[in-house]
């Protein structure tokens, strides 16, 4: 039977009149985050774990500490970042190389560190290495439980300088977290291989031993930055603007523009520990300082 246009828009109007039956709204979720991410390297396979986050008011009392509130404020707004507030991201790394399972970082404690570990589908005894790009507590809080070591399987590799230097600052973090381990620890230097494809690199000034990584693996390139800058705004772009936990600010900058200008230069993909998760990136020159620019998907192609 043919049906006429009009009488065909005649019907959907009347229909569209109908009252509906009331439905109940659908319930609020909540916000969700996703705690690790993992992609392939070449060889290799990394995954970075989101082990924590905090929120902290005041955030020109940890950076910018040289500069005007007015040059702090104006530089959170063109980054459409409030300058009141700061959200922190506490993010180590895995990386599988195949043949062996290497941890950079543990994490501010044992038990957030595991928890999401096992989340990316490990476990902590097939923990082969575990590297210590530097002591503070948020890198070395997850290496112990009352029971022992975290990673019960795993050697320990920390820059011989880094360890040298709590050692003689007697603080409570090296003497319950480091020296424990200290027989089954390889102590390395500038530019020496944890394993085939990875290489240490000195980022000092965070600390005196402040170490990041190269990964390379099959002509692909990764650096593991750690706390060479702690902020992608504040520390990144401006790597002039003092960090107070960095221990020698003159050394730190300097060492922010060095190897900020050679991931730049070279267009080489990097993880910083303190990075807005999933934590990976590249950096390109911007004025007198650098800009951030988030992983999208050249590291699935």
């Amino acid at each position: 039977m043919l049906v006429s246009r009009r009488r065909l828009i005649s019907t959907s109007v009347a229909a569209a009149t109908v009252p509906m039956a009331a439905q109940a709204a659908a319930p609020l979720l909540g916000a969700t985050q996703v705690n690790y991410r993992r992609f392939i390297l070449g060889g290799f396979e990394v995954t970075t774990l989101l082990v924590g986050t905090r929120v902290v008011e005041g955030p020109q009392g940890i950076f910018g500490m040289n500069v005007s509130p007015e040059e702090f404020t104006e530089a959170s707004d063109q980054a459409k970042i409030p300058a009141d507030i700061v959200r922190f991201y506490f993010t180590p790394t895995v990386v599988n190389t195949g043949e062996q399972l290497i941890l950079f970082d543990t994490g501010l404690s044992a038990a957030a560190t595991t928890s999401v570990l096992a989340e990316a589908g490990y476990t902590a005894d097939q923990v082969d290495i575990v590297v210590i790009t530097h002591g503070h507590g948020d890198h070395i809080g997850g290496l112990m439980t009352e029971a022992g070591p975290t990673f019960p399987n795993a050697r320990y590799v920390m820059n011989s300088l880094e360890y040298e230097a709590m050692a003689a600052s007697g603080n409570d973090a090296f003497s319950t977290s480091i020296e424990p381990l200290s027989n089954a620890m390889t102590f390395i230097d500038d530019g020496a291989d944890v394993a085939s494809g990875i290489t240490a690199m000195a980022a000092y000034g965070h600390t005196p031993g402040h170490t990041g990584f190269m990964l390379e693996s099959e002509g692909r390139q990764l650096a593991l930055i750690a706390d060479l800058a702690n902020h992608y705004v504040w520390s990144l772009a401006y790597p002039d603007w003092e960090v107070r936990f960095d221990r020698d600010k003159a050394a730190a900058a300097a060492t922010r523009r060095r190897v900020l200008g050679m991931l730049a230069a070279d267009q080489i993909p990097f993880i910083g520990y303190h990075m807005p998760f999933p934590a990976v990136g590249y950096v390109e020159t911007r004025g007198d300082g650098f800009h951030y620019i988030p992983e999208s998907y050249q590291l699935t192609l």
